[in-house]
């Protein structure tokens, strides 16, 4: 990996990343996923096939943002699931989120309520991807 030698150098790139346009992932069920995903946490499911995430959303709550952050390879922090991502989902009411997955038989395999970033919870999806669901904490002064 190349880092930029200096601040002169990374004030002179144009040409950057603005955010994440989405996840995209091959489902083994892809119809009765895209149920679980609209009924157990709420996405609005469009006639096409996704569901769209729009940043204001994520704007009204300070605090949100969208990280980038790769794991180790032997990391453990995915576990149960088998596969080598996680999708982290930023929620506005977890406890409303997770008594919402309770009603569908969902339960949460970890709940970290005393984050500093705010309190978070995973639950796995119908086929095995971890979803780690997070109320972002405003920044204290």
């Amino acid at each position: 990996m190349v880092l930029a030698e200096s601040h002169s150098e990374l004030e002179s790139v144009v040409a950057r990343v603005i955010g994440v346009g989405g996840i995209f992932f091959k489902a083994k069920d892809r119809d009765a996923l895209l149920r679980w995903y609209q009924d157990v946490l709420g996405l609005e499911i469009q006639d096409w096939g996704g569901a769209v995430l729009t940043p204001d959303a994520m704007a009204a709550h300070p605090g949100a943002g969208t990280v980038f952050s790769p794991f180790a390879h032997d990391s453990d922090y995915m576990l149960p699931s088998t596969k080598d991502f996680m999708i982290n989902l930023a929620v506005d009411d977890l406890d409303g989120v997770l008594s919402r997955c309770a009603k569908h038989g969902v339960t949460p395999v970890k709940v970290f309520p005393d984050e500093f970033n705010g309190p978070f919870a995973h639950i796995l999806d119908p086929e095995g991807t971890k979803i780690e669901l997070w109320q972002p904490r405003p920044p204290t002064a």
